[in-house]
């Protein structure tokens, strides 16, 4: 063992100064970096947008319940550290100025709000300033939309219940009010202490208390360990950022998976370039094992030698490609700093150890078969250097390296689902370039005949070196179609983003707009210079039955402990609109759209897809609706496809307008007003008092935040990804180095020109470029179907323009490539490459 391992070293040594462990060990410094880098970043990233978003909920998590909770459960997470407080939610009349309106009342403790920041300020929809205060004893705060229903004024008195509060502040900004254009009732918000005297929460009310909890994620996570047996799921909900289904929720969500895929895709580039530097060095040990062999080394001996140089050779990548791995992610985050959220304080280990584990699998796995190949070399080599390996047969190498592959991506993602697809898109890809490389010797032998010229030479260059060809295309082709899959699915993901909030989106919504307001306010809006979106006909209706089977429409304390009795029902009054057209954003995905074409009863009503999953509604379903004393039944024509990501009002039920030509409704409508214009909305406003305005733009404009820093945060992923796949195309190019030498060195002993070497050379790597690039580019458009609608839950679509773009950057990046690595060997003389190969 000493003996094998003192020699093991010394060849070590012997080989690092003479550059011969160049290339594996590149390619491990190279796996172990990239996965470091953009994993510690997307951690790093994760976290501080996590930590961002928990803003929108006002903690880390929430547990909401029905009824108040064993107050021993806020002890325990108090004994394991974690910050608590609570808030009590009720819906409640408030009078003020001999007016009256329903209100969402908040009682909010001490602390509150953990995550975010409560905004207010000294006048109705004026600019908020940030409060570390809640309001004081038998004060009050409220949404302006409270002052403009009631007519009152700060100073004035409110009644809500038995109590009386003063209005001391306007809230504009509360951190866990939603996403919702339609904001509900305007909020009050008073002292947890004030809450028992209003005498608002007793038999029959309709109050929810809240818990929020923040911390360290593991404790919370083992505080959730604890909880969660003593929960009951109908009375309690727990729920953290990642449960978050607005907008800014998927929007992370999303921008979370295209991490871990960018981190998956750097995981195969790695795994590629050690498959492709253990063949080369396998390869260049021929001749040593020979030698020792005939020398008398046993064929155990033999392996320990080189098991140990792979050893070395995995600890030194390892300790290199972290180093790396560490200043390039530093570099990246120090750049973003000041743009994106991403805190150097923050450490995470799971990166590190998966870098680690991903350098010893891929040195392992990816080894194992040319080592083996390696070991069976005979010693009759040394006489005869056309001997090579005696282990012709693949199925341990396929075996090998798929397993390692997706034991990698299984490994870091948790997310089979996410692995296989990459997988097997993979799988698909190499076996269609096998095809492809047998197609290419045929035409090679035809191309490559009659007066050789630099064309001719390249293709006989291809025909003779088919084997290689195929390993230097199936690489190409895997490396171009990993980055097509990070740059499209980048692109997309984008421009949805952008999509949802474009440059004018309506940040002020109007409802309660009367039939006879309407004309007038639009001639009012326009007169300012102000121009107003589509106006919405609604009612509000209670959804009583589903095939004359009665719903749970709404549920009180009194009927938690009653059994259950019917389906549940929405729990609240429904919006209804009407119209013949289909409102942007809106794509049927199950039966017919109504025209108006159909006169005859029942009328037909659109039911969006979730909650017609929610609620087991089915085409041709009969749903019946209570309009004030009016009972209305209408058939499900359609199910709809909602987007609910944009900032506009979308509906349940989108009923056909012929059932509702006896209600009369009230409109919705909405305008867009730069914070610049924002003192505008008292002239605005003025004339018409009884119509609500909701302020959605503080909402917006964190959006807009969230969402420009994740798209340049996935810019810098996107940059870390070509680059490595980058590295991986040269690795592969210096891997066919020593073949191409013995080539030059032939062609220019028959008198080759260099001008006629030069030029097959780049022929040949454009040919292979062309061809990697348009197997790439059908490879991606099936990886991406795959990921977009399984995984990033998108519409799929055709991306026509990388059919064209792939074949063309390939031949490019391809050619440039291979020419510049051939380069110092395409300037040398023949005497010069022929005592190189000696």
């Amino acid at each position: 063992m000493n003996n094998a391992f003192n020699l093991a070293w010394r060849l070590f040594k012997h080989e690092a100064k003479r550059g011969e462990l160049t290339i594996i060990l590149f390619a491990i410094v190279l796996s172990v970096a990239s996965v470091l880098s953009l994993s510690l970043f997307s951690e790093r990233l994760q976290s501080a947008l996590t930590d961002q978003t928990a803003e929108f909920i006002a903690a880390d998590r929430l547990l909401d319940a029905d009824k108040p909770v064993d107050p021993q459960w806020i002890s325990k997470a108090t004994e394991m550290g974690l910050n608590t407080t609570k808030q009590v939610y009720a819906r409640s009349m408030a009078f003020g100025n001999q007016q009256m309106t329903l209100t969402n009342l908040r009682a909010a403790d001490q602390g509150y709000p953990l995550k975010g920041e409560l905004k207010t300020s000294l006048q109705p929809f004026g600019l908020g300033q940030v409060t570390e205060e809640l309001p004081a004893a038998g004060e009050a705060w409220a949404e302006s939309r409270l002052f403009q229903a009631l007519g009152v004024k700060l100073g004035d008195s409110i009644e809500v219940g038995d109590s009386e509060f003063t209005l001391t502040r306007v809230l504009t900004e509360v951190p866990d009010s939603g996403f919702s254009v339609f904001g509900g009732n305007p909020k009050v918000l008073i002292g947890y202490g004030d809450l028992e005297a209003t005498n608002i929460t007793g038999p029959g009310s309709r109050v929810s208390y809240t818990y929020f909890f923040t911390g360290e994620s593991s404790v919370l996570d083992d505080y959730y360990a604890w909880l969660e047996p003593q929960l009951d799921r109908e009375l309690h909900f727990w729920m953290s950022v990642e449960d978050d289904d607005s907008p800014i929720g998927r929007s992370v969500g999303r921008a979370e998976q295209y991490f871990l895929l960018a981190s998956l895709l750097a995981i195969v580039l790695a795994a590629v370039s050690i498959a492709v530097a253990a063949q080369r060095y396998s390869q260049r040990h021929y001749d040593p094992v020979a030698i020792m062999k005939t020398l008398g080394a046993s064929k155990s001996m033999v392996q320990r030698v080189y098991l140990y140089q792979i050893s070395f050779i995995t600890l030194l990548g390892i300790v290199l490609g972290a180093i790396a791995g560490l200043i390039i992610q530093q570099i990246v985050v120090s750049a973003i700093a000041d743009k994106v959220a991403v805190s150097l304080d923050v450490w995470h280990w799971r990166p590190l150890f998966i870098a680690v584990f991903t350098g010893v699998i891929c040195a392992v796995l990816f080894s194992l078969y040319p080592l083996l190949k390696l070991f069976s070399v005979p010693p009759l080599r040394v006489l005869r250097r056309d001997l090579g390996a005696g282990m012709s047969s693949r199925i341990v190498q396929f075996g090998a390296t798929g397993s390692a592959i997706l034991l990698l991506m299984w490994a870091y993602s948790q997310n089979i689902k996410i692995s296989l697809i990459l997988f097997v898109s993979g799988i698909v890809l190499v076996c269609a370039l096998l095809a492809i490389t047998y197609g290419l010797i045929a035409l090679g032998r035809k191309l490559g005949q009659g007066k050789m010229g630099a064309w001719q030479l390249a293709w006989a260059r291809i025909k003779r070196r088919a084997m290689g060809n195929s390993v230097q295309l199936i690489s190409f082709s895997v490396t171009i179609m990993l980055l097509l899959v990070v740059l499209v699915m980048r692109n997309d993901m984008v421009s949805q983003w952008r999509d949802q909030l474009p440059q004018g989106t309506p940040n002020y919504f109007l409802s309660n707009i009367t039939e006879s307001q309407r004309p007038g306010l639009q001639d009012h809006f326009a007169q300012n210079g102000v121009e107003t979106d589509v106006f919405y006909p609604v009612v509000r209706a209670r959804f009583v039955a589903i095939n004359d089977e009665k719903i749970r429409t709404e549920v009180t304390k009194e009927d938690d402990d009653k059994p259950s009795q019917g389906r549940n029902g929405l729990g609240r009054e429904a919006n209804l609109t009407w119209s013949n057209t289909l409102q942007n954003g809106n794509r049927i995905v199950a039966g017919k759209w109504f025209d108006g074409s159909t006169t005859k009863e029942p009328f037909g009503v659109s039911v969006e897809e979730r909650i017609a999953d929610r609620l087991n509604i089915k085409l041709d379903d009969i749903l019946t609706f209570n309009i004030g004393s009016e009972v209305i039944n209408v058939k499900v024509t359609s199910l709809r496809e909602v987007n609910w990501q944009t900032m506009q009002p979308n509906f349940f039920f989108v009923l056909q307008p012929e059932v509702m030509g006896s209600f009369l409704p009230t409109y919705i409508t909405s305008f867009n007003l730069p914070s610049d214009q924002k003192a505008k909305i008292s002239t605005l406003m003025r004339p018409y008092a009884s119509i609500t305005l909701f302020d959605v733009d503080a909402r917006i404009n964190q959006l807009r935040a969230i969402v420009d820093q994740v798209s340049l945060a996935v810019e810098f992923i996107l940059i870390l990804v070509l680059v490595a796949g980058s590295l991986v195309l040269i690795a592969q190019v210096q891997a066919s180095m020593d073949e191409r030498q013995q080539e030059l060195a032939i062609l220019r002993t028959l008198g080759a020109k260099g001008s006629l070497i030069r030029a097959s050379v780049v022929y040949e790597f454009v040919i292979i470029g062309v061809v990697a690039g348009a197997m790439a580019a059908l490879a991606n458009e099936l990886t991406l179907y795959l990921l977009q609608t399984q995984i990033f839950q998108m519409e799929g679509s055709l991306h026509y323009a990388y059919w064209i773009i792939a074949p063309v950057v390939g031949a490019l990046v391809v050619g440039i490539l291979g020419a510049a690595g051939c380069w110092r060997l395409l300037t040398l003389n023949t005497s010069q490459l022929l005592r190189k190969m000696v």
